[in-house]
């Protein structure tokens, strides 16, 4: 069940990452409930992977540090994972 500070992680997410990417049509993101946290995997087109990672994971720890800020603002607890 989605409640407000999920819907809009979601959509945080969403706008993030098509900002980053060439392929924004193919940026996928999947929320999959658990019984800790909420797992966010972001799926993208696979030219897009660098991108979305950055050097060194840069790009990725960003992604997860703003959506564990949001997260912990509606007490949630989240993960943010980069699928291929």
């Amino acid at each position: 069940m989605q409640n407000e500070g999920t819907t809009s992680l979601h959509d945080l997410l969403q706008f993030l990452v098509r900002g980053l990417v060439d392929h924004p049509e193919e940026v996928r993101i999947t929320e999959i409930p658990g019984d800790q946290a909420t797992t966010y995997e972001i799926a993208v087109d696979p030219s897009d992977l660098g991108k979305v990672i950055g050097k060194h994971g840069r790009i990725a720890n960003a992604l997860r540090v703003v959506a564990r800020s949001v997260a912990t603002r509606h007490r949630h607890r989240v993960n943010v994972e980069i699928v291929t």
